[in-house]
């Protein structure tokens, strides 16, 4: 009787590869930063462009439309031509779509170049999360890699604020946009040394049907999540919905059906990717929904400036940071299901917290709420992108990766779709009575029922005690809505947790199951999952 010969350890990374996480680091540092500035050049954008009310609405959104869409797509061409050929054209694409970007003289200029932003931005998660799948083979180590990948994001979202803050106080507006030129120069000259290249010697011909479903689809979805959390629910935002659907129905049909599919739908059979992927949507589902009451409350409420507001929310962003960093050490010593379901219970906490937050003085017990919340996502982020990657086969690991994004911006939108439509009807139904028809003119009125910055602005221009009375109403209404909001996320959290503790209790990290129950067969690299045979 044979025995058959231990497996060998996986290959551990070298300073090589760990140099070459920090050029990776590069570009999603930049992706972040990119999002949170335009926000902070949107008055210089207006006054000098003067875009109507729709076009500054795409100028803002339609770089997270095509990331969104084009995920997919990037990962699966990543696989195809090479993670690394795939980063470094998207990089070369980024920068010089940032410096059109920069000097566009119309709106619509603007918006055409924000898309291109989009295209390139979208090869930059895959391609990155990719390689990283196949530079750390040891999955120790690539929980490490993930962290640091995941802290990137979040050292973006604190760096980009301040810098565009110094860009505007001297320069144009466009300075902002030429912040990624010297970043994606500098991944082009290091990226060549220390990246290596990988690709799936297998992969088949881009299906160009599969690719026109999957950016329809996600494009539908949502571009109608979001028109619902902006204007509430009408025949166009459902109906968009609707499409996205039926195509993301006939996209899946023609994956189980193709030799070669766009996306393996074997993927989601194993616990590891679909329970993990699913924790990360909700995690970004109740993460960006309360950020919709984070800032009216710090500027709203308590009367912050807005550098004051971004100044007081940081510190999470550094919690966060640290919660992502201390994961591969507790990831050593217990199973990434514990880890991230107490994760999500001490999230549970945070959120708990912003139920009985003062209507007064509640400066330190949001900023207290808000940093015990981004200690306990941190884990779920860095395990469940680290389970999503890991349970791929390496060949398939920008597909993957591609999914997980996606998934983050699913997330992302539904809760603020969905957790801010609670919020706004909540104020709108406490609101209706509050301001009286008589007391401005009706879009004055409507506004004030509509949103507090509504009810602010109105407060402003009333005399004596009825503007007090009214701000009062306001604040209350808003508050009433948020605790509630943050109830639901409290729960959500629990319901989670409790799901991936039980569902994820025999698997380890990257994804390999300690009891074999997962698994159709013994994975052929460590750490991947082998899928059904199809």
């Amino acid at each position: 009787m044979s025995v058959a010969a231990p497996a060998s350890p996986p290959a551990r990374a070298t300073a090589r590869e760990w140099t070459g996480l920090a050029v990776i680091a590069l570009p999603c540092m930049l992706y972040s930063m990119d999002l949170t500035v335009l926000n902070l050049a949107i008055p210089s954008i207006s006054e000098e462009l003067k875009p109507t009310a729709s076009q500054l609405l795409w100028i803002v959104d339609i770089y997270g439309f095509f990331v969104a869409g084009l995920l997919v797509t990037m990962g699966t061409l990543g696989d195809r031509i090479g993670r690394r050929r795939l980063l470094l054209i998207g990089a070369a694409a980024f920068g010089v779509a940032s410096v059109l970007a920069a000097f566009s003289t119309t709106a619509n200029m603007l918006i055409a170049t924000r898309a291109l932003l989009g295209v390139a931005g979208a090869t930059l998660a895959p391609s990155t999360l990719s390689l990283i799948r196949n530079m750390f083979l040891d999955p120790a180590q690539r929980t490490v890699a993930i962290g640091v990948w995941i802290s990137s994001y979040s050292a973006g979202a604190v760096i980009g604020p301040v810098l565009g803050g110094v860009l505007l106080q001297f320069f144009p507006w466009g300075s902002v946009f030429l912040i990624g030129v010297p970043v994606m120069v500098l991944l082009l000259v290091l990226g060549p040394m220390l990246l290596p290249e990988y690709k799936d010697p297998d992969a088949a011909r881009l299906d160009l049907l599969s690719v026109a479903l999957s950016l329809g689809a996600v494009l539908a979805v949502i571009y109608g999540i979001k028109q619902v959390a902006e204007h509430g629910p009408d025949a166009v935002s459902l109906l968009s919905i609707a499409v996205g659907a039926v195509l993301g129905w006939v996209f899946a049909r023609r994956q189980g059906r193709l030799p070669n599919p766009m996306i393996d739908l074997r993927l989601f059979s194993l616990p590891a990717f679909s329970v993990s992927l699913g924790a990360y949507m909700l995690a970004c589902f109740v993460m960006f929904g309360i950020f919709l009451y984070n800032a009216q409350y710090l500027q709203l409420v308590l009367g912050l400036s807005p550098l004051h507001a971004g100044l007081w929310s940081m510190p999470s962003a550094g919690a966060f940071i640290v919660g992502s960093m201390v994961v591969p050490a507790l990831a050593r010593r217990m199973r990434p299901a514990f880890v991230m379901g107490g994760g999500l219970a001490v999230a549970a906490l945070g959120f708990g917290m912003l139920v009985v937050l003062p209507a007064q003085d509640g400066l330190a017990w949001m900023v207290s709420s808000a940093i015990i919340s981004s200690l306990g996502l941190a884990p779920v982020f860095t395990l469940a992108t680290d389970l999503v990657v890991g349970s791929a086969p390496p060949e398939r690991a920008g597909v993957a990766s591609a999914i997980s994004e996606t998934s983050s911006e699913f997330g992302g939108a539904l809760g603020i779709a969905i957790l801010g439509s609670i919020g706004a009807a909540i104020y709108r139904g406490t609101m209706a009575d509050a301001v009286p028809a008589g007391l401005a003119g009706p879009a004055e009125v409507e506004a004030a029922r509509s949103t507090l910055g509504g009810a602010v602005a109105l407060a402003g221009q009333l005399a004596g005690s009825t503007g007090a009375e009214l701000l009062d109403a306001g604040r209350d209404a808003l508050l009433h809505g948020m605790r509630l909001t943050a109830g639901i996320c409290a729960a959500v959290l629990l319901l989670v947790g409790g799901l991936v503790a039980v569902r994820l209790r025999t698997v380890g990290t990257g994804g390999a199951s300690s009891a074999g129950v997962e698994d159709a067969s013994p994975p052929a690299t460590p750490g991947a999952a082998a899928l059904p045979e199809r």
